[in-house]
């Protein structure tokens, strides 16, 4: 993407800046949340075709805990 093109395209949501994700080919919005997609060199800036980033780090981890009381943890062995 042009970097000319790059500073004076703006998020037509929040108005802030855009990041060019070469790899995803498209255009991020911090402040909106969002990713617009730049089909054949050509930004597509309505919301509708926005995708909403991800920010949320990957929950698996968390939910493979297991809950205190679950039997086979030691908080469930009796104390002797």
């Amino acid at each position: 993407m042009d970097s000319r093109l790059l500073d004076i395209l703006v998020c037509p949501v929040s108005k802030g800046r855009l990041q060019f994700d070469r790899s995803r080919s498209e255009l991020i919005s911090r402040g909106a949340g969002l990713a617009y997609p730049v089909r054949d060199g050509i930004p597509i800036l309505l919301e509708s075709e926005a995708r909403q980033l991800d920010d949320e780090p990957s929950a698996p981890a968390a939910t493979a805990k297991a809950a205190p009381g679950t039997p086979g943890t030691p908080s469930d062995t009796p104390a002797s």
